[in-house]
């Protein structure tokens, strides 16, 4: 059954490849063979308007182009019917998509002249590619992107839930590339000083090098609405088990806290979750899916809230409410590695009681919550396209 799918599957993508009209790769004609060259691999095309991982690859990829170099985005099973293909390619990026001229990206990349370094984004991608890629490109240099550490999000998930078997599968399937395969990498790339302290125990720390997300003011301060106009609070998720799992908790043992001394507050959803959850029904926890322009919701809700109890990484839905300048309430968890102080850029609390209190004393204090908000871009500044571009000349 298995090659009728993958033949199935081949004439499928022949028929779409068939259908389309120019045959060429988006951009490539700008490429500069004086430039050094990276290529950045992914399981997919980034989409920097859903995910907080795409968005800071996306920054990445355009820092490098802004220092010179040509910038490749490879996925497989990529057309030109992908919309993100378009968004790149208006960046000026050089994307790969399938055509009649090459079998596969391996089959492009070998008719690129030359690559300096491949940028393998997450686990699964560095899994998939590196022996092929490096056989193709033995001259290039290559960087693993953790992401974030994968087996320590699943080693926090199993204190929480020790009789899921699939954390467990997952702890086993990612210490075993980001601990052992990862060594093969000439750089490791970590998101936060933490975690890069936490791999020095696994990788020689002269390849560890820190990138973390990349935040700036997307708004002007003086453009915000002010305090007694807002009402309401934000999530922002998606099908991540930590995100689904902070919603449950939410629902389950700190709404109900606040909504005893709050009853009408609305707790806004933003992501594509529908389809992960169940048994979630309350009027005042309203799932609205994905929303492309968020300003309105960020300017108009009084605070973003993270209760998340783990995961691993920096959590871009914190950064991206203090580019909106919007107050949070999170966790440890969600705090880690952002270089946040409890009552100074946020408020951060782990226990359902103590959380729930956070939110009503930030919902009802103006002073407080400008407070945290004078203090957005502060918290911001670690996260700079400055600090980017000084690491990524330092490659």
């Amino acid at each position: 059954m298995g090659i009728f799918k993958d033949l199935k599957r081949y004439f499928q993508k022949k028929a779409v490849i068939k259908k389309q009209l120019d045959q060429s790769i988006p951009n490539y004609e700008k490429y500069n063979p004086s430039n050094k060259t990276i290529v950045f691999l992914s399981g997919e095309v980034p989409t920097p308007d859903k995910d907080s991982g795409s968005n800071r690859l996306k920054e990445i990829i355009l820092c490098f182009k802004e220092l010179g170099y040509n910038c490749i985005i490879c996925a497989k099973n990529t057309y030109r019917t992908n919309s993100y293909v378009k968004y790149f390619s208006e960046l000026g990026i050089i994307i790969y998509v399938e055509t009649n001229k090459h079998n596969n990206h391996f089959d492009f990349l070998k008719s690129v002249p030359t690559v300096d370094y491949v940028w393998y984004y997450g686990p699964n991608t560095l899994k998939d590619n590196l022996k092929k890629a490096s056989k193709i490109l033995p001259e290039s240099k290559s960087i693993f992107d953790m992401v974030d550490i994968h087996f320590l999000r699943y080693k926090r998930a199993i204190k929480l839930d020790p009789a899921r078997i699939s954390f467990r599968k997952k702890l086993k399937k990612y210490y075993s590339i980001e601990t052992k395969l990862a060594q093969k990498a000439d750089y490791i790339i970590a998101i936060s000083d933490i975690e890069k302290e936490i791999m020095t125990e696994y990788i020689n720390a002269d390849k560890l090098i820190t990138i973390s997300n990349i935040h700036y003011p997307k708004i002007k301060k003086e453009s915000t609405l002010a305090f007694e106009k807002r009402e309401d609070i934000l999530f922002i998720g998606s099908a991540h088990t930590p995100n689904i799992d902070a919603i449950y908790y939410l629902y389950k043992d700190i709404m109900p806290i606040v909504w005893e001394k709050l009853p009408e507050i609305k707790v806004n959803i933003i992501g594509n979750i529908n389809n992960e959850i169940s048994g979630v029904d309350h009027p005042n926890f309203i799932f609205k899916g994905y929303i492309p322009d968020i300003e309105t919701i960020f300017n108009t809700n009084k605070m973003m809230i993270a209760p998340l109890r783990y995961g691993a990484g920096i959590k871009g839905k914190i950064g991206q409410a203090f580019e909106y300048y919007l107050p949070v309430v999170t966790s440890s968890i969600g705090a880690e590695g952002m270089k946040l102080i409890n009552n100074e850029n946020a408020l951060i609390d782990d226990t359902p009681e103590g959380f729930a209190n956070a939110v009503i004393n930030l919902y009802s204090d103006r002073e407080l919550w400008q407070k945290l908000q004078n203090n957005s871009e502060k918290s911001l500044k670690p996260f700079s396209k400055e600090i980017l571009k000084q690491t990524l000349l330092s490659l």
